[in-house]
């Protein structure tokens, strides 16, 4: 006998299976960038990203190269969507449960915390380098959902859920450190600005404002100040997000949810792909082991694969272990620990923070190879002890 779906697990398999196929496209977009950096076609795969993009109104004018609107113009969109998850999720999800949240909550603090403290460990006394110490703390939902999907039925829906939640708190606490320790030189008029749109969106919202355009619109300005101000563009996506409107008076659909669900394809389907494809393209030409072992990229790599895991298992067993919170259903140590590793598949989130961590040449190496490589361990490791130790439900 089959059983009908409630509209919740109806959207949450929809968000799952989008994200898993989203993590495909990634790899995809980061191996041909890679190939692209590589090959003949490097001067073209240059030309493309420092291609200049200018937007005007007025006086007012906006010029950058395109690699800058891939990361502060796009992804953007992509925080904004972040944020989407996380308001609703704290009002309407998983994260309005203080019971339900316990658990992925401490490990998603410890799962931020020790890769941090890992990379300080290993390139304690560089001023430099030390600027990179969040670049393993977050976890790429997209690509750690794809990697899940591959195990079909052995994974239980409760552990999706589990990675799911610790993610979305993940994503928050990226959120919050791009803002605090990311910021560039502050600008007070356009703060003021900034500050003003924000102070019009939650008037909207306060008065009932139900209609998605006129958040859009004054959304745009708060963008372009917080651009100018000297924080992360991105920013304005989330505190954008947090102004739209879970719930309506009457009859007509949420805004929030109908603006979830229209950004997902987009999203999953083209922005993060297109942010990998210009921030994945490692040139390996003339890259020596020296290189590959400097203190940067090792203490990434070694944050994501071996901070990760213990960031987010640790804090699991301990509180499974002394009653604070129960076992996920269907779940088992073996399966846990899996999670845990691919956690450490830190990839978009790594790369955008260690695009506002390292200014280009600011290193003797590139950083990104300990993304590559850690988020590439994980990954591969997390799904051979989960197929090895979980077995398959399917009948």
């Amino acid at each position: 006998m089959s059983m009908t779906r409630t509209p919740v697990m109806a959207a949450i398999q929809e968000f799952l299976s989008l994200e898993a196929a989203g993590g495909i496209l990634l790899v995809l977009a980061a191996v041909l960038a890679m190939l692209a950096a590589n090959s003949p076609l490097a001067d073209a795969y240059a030309s493309f990203l420092h291609l200049h993009v200018s937007v005007s109104a007025g006086d007012y004018a906006i010029d950058k190269p395109l690699h800058h609107w891939i990361n502060d113009g796009l992804m953007a969109i992509f925080f904004f969507l972040v944020g989407l998850e996380i308001k609703r999720e704290v009002l309407d999800g998983e994260l309005s449960d203080p019971r339900q949240v316990v658990l992925p909550m401490a490990a998603a603090i410890g799962g931020m915390a020790v890769p941090a403290l890992v990379y300080w460990a290993i390139n304690a006394g560089n001023e430099i380098a030390l600027r990179g110490w969040a670049v393993p703390m977050a976890t790429d939902i997209a690509f750690a959902l794809g990697v899940l999907s591959l195990l079909g039925d052995r994974v239980p829906r409760s552990l999706k859920l589990f990675l799911l939640t610790l993610a979305i708190i993940d994503d928050l606490g990226a959120i919050v450190v791009i803002a605090l320790f990311y910021a560039g030189t502050p600008s007070i008029t356009s703060f003021v600005v900034a500050g003003a749109a924000l102070l019009v969106l939650v008037a909207m919202n306060r008065g009932g404002i139900t209609r998605i355009s006129p958040y859009l619109l004054v959304g745009l300005v708060l963008w372009a100040a917080v651009l100018e101000s000297g924080v992360h563009a991105t920013i304005a996506g989330v505190l954008l997000a947090f102004t739209i409107p879970l719930r309506t008076t009457g009859e007509e659909p949420s805004p929030l949810r109908r603006l979830e669900h229209d950004l997902h394809g987009p999203v999953a389907y083209g922005i993060l792909p297109l942010f990998a494809f210009a921030n994945s393209g490692i040139d390996f030409g003339g890259m020596t082991f020296a290189m590959l072992a400097h203190p940067v990229p090792i203490g990434i790599a070694a944050g994501l694969f071996i901070g990760k895991q213990i960031g987010v298992f640790l804090p699991t067993w301990l509180l499974i272990r002394f009653g604070f919170a129960r076992m996920p259903d269907g779940a088992n140590w073996g399966s846990i620990y899996g999670v845990a590793i691919l956690c450490g598949i830190g990839f978009t989130m790594s790369l955008f923070v260690a695009s506002l961590a390292f200014a280009e040449g600011s290193l003797p190496v590139d950083e990104r190879i300990g993304i590559i490589l850690g988020s590439l361990v994980s990954a591969v490791a997390g799904y051979a002890l989960l197929r090895m130790l979980t077995p398959n439900r399917a009948t």
